[in-house]
């Protein structure tokens, strides 16, 4: 089996397309576009054909499409338990160190 949504770069260096990170999540463009649209994703540009996102966009995205799916989130309380999850991670973090 070939996976090949993901770029052979770092994925800290990472740029995906708006259709790339949908492949990569398993969605369509226009989950994308919508998420965008309701502030779940921060992209600079005017068009979806100049978005571009990053690593952690794509884990976001994960995150927001395994909650939506496993628990039936609406995208706004979807994209909250995102950032939470976020903040915990990183105060585990500095605890850690």
């Amino acid at each position: 089996m070939t996976v090949d949504t993901v770029p052979a770069e770092p994925l800290e260096d990472a740029c995906f397309t708006v259709e790339q990170l949908a492949g990569a999540c398993a969605v369509n463009v226009e989950w994308v576009v919508r998420r965008v649209e309701d502030g779940v994703f921060a992209v600079t540009g005017s068009t979806a054909i100049e978005w571009r996102f990053t690593s952690r966009d794509l884990h976001r995205a994960r995150v927001v499409r395994a909650l939506e799916r496993d628990f039936d989130a609406v995208p706004e309380l979807a994209a909250l338990v995102a950032d939470l999850l976020e903040e915990v991670r990183v105060l585990r973090a500095r605890v850690h160190t």
